[in-house]
């Protein structure tokens, strides 16, 4: 596990540096003008002059490979930089926002991975039954839902109909502090909604695999052996049906991002959503090369983490060849 691991770390270096390159290049590309960005209505009656000034106090003036290479290296010391979009440094910038998308993204998956794993499990016991054909028809439409207009929907449901849960922010209004009651409560229908973004991947995986290995000859051979019911499901069949769930668990982590990104937008929660957006319509080169670092460092982190469940789970896999 060990040795696999480092690979994969060593892996990632070049996919970081590749990353990063990428995104100074395309913000070079774009057609948006970092420093009228940064003055605001201001740069509207400045001259040329100042505008030149302060381009070069900015350092925009420079090819992007030189802003790439001066922020790589400044990076690698623990200095991100100075985001220019929030006006302070881009360290401060994640650190007060981060934890916040990582709250929400940690507990979204966690309940579509349990959700979807319990849906799955009593849908694979009686196929075809009535709960079958309804969770997979649920699971279908909510696939093809976008996860902003859920958004939309549950809050017009839960907050303007119902009237039981807030419709953003993270505490409530007047609020002197914050409190985990307080986290909770706001916490509790964004995290659902981007949690039903990603429920119907994990019940239908795990549905499929539980059903067939329900019918390979070893679970077949438990229930001869007069095994009880729920012995053969969770403990013969679920092991061998969760397999394809853990592929699965990599490969959500790039749409968990974007849903989150999106379902932030709307509940107005404090993560990365908003700084995301301002960096990017902004040019801001620091804030937008330190966020997709986190990002691309993300979703490798779900793919290693998936393949070290695998080969966990799986006793038929040999790490030294993953």
């Amino acid at each position: 596990m060990a040795r696999m691991a480092g690979r994969r770390i060593l892996f990632a270096v070049p996919v970081l540096l590749t990353v990063t390159f990428g995104v100074f290049a395309i913000a070079a590309a774009s057609p948006f003008d970092p420093v009228r960005a940064y003055a605001g209505t201001a740069a509207l009656s400045a001259d040329q002059r100042t505008l030149d000034r302060l381009r070069e106090n900015l350092g925009v003036d420079e090819p992007f490979v030189v802003r790439w290479w001066d922020w790589l290296t400044s990076a690698a010391g623990g200095d991100w930089g100075w985001s220019t979009v929030m006006r302070q440094p881009v360290a401060q910038v994640i650190g007060e926002r981060v934890v916040w998308s990582t709250l929400l993204c940690a507990v979204a998956f966690a309940l579509a991975l349990l959700t979807g794993i319990l849906l799955g499990v009593l849908c694979a016991r009686r196929p075809g039954s009535v709960l079958d054909r309804a969770v997979s028809l649920l699971c279908y439409s909510l696939e093809a839902a976008p996860v902003f207009w859920t958004a939309l929907l549950a809050v017009w449901l839960f907050t303007l109909q119902w009237d039981v849960l807030p419709a953003g922010g993270l505490t409530d209004t007047g609020s002197e502090q914050v409190t985990s009651g307080q986290v909770a409560r706001h916490l509790a229908l964004p995290a659902s909604v981007l949690a039903v973004s990603q429920l119907p991947w994990f019940a239908l995986y795990t549905r499929q695999g539980v059903a067939d290995a329900l019918t390979e000859d070893p679970v077949r051979g438990a229930r001869a052996r007069g095994l009880a019911e729920h012995t053969v499901l969770l403990g013969h069949a679920l092991r061998s049906g969760l397999l394809p769930v853990l592929t699965l668990i990599g490969t959500r982590v790039p749409e968990l991002i974007t849903g989150a990104l999106l379902v932030e937008t709307v509940f107005s929660w404090p993560g990365m959503a908003a700084a995301t957006v301002e960096a990017a319509t902004a040019v801001d080169f620091p804030l937008l090369a330190a966020v997709t670092v986190l990002a691309t460092a993300a979703v490798l982190a779900g793919n290693l983490l998936a393949d070290l469940l695998y080969g966990l789970f799986d006793p038929r896999v040999k790490f030294s060849d993953m």
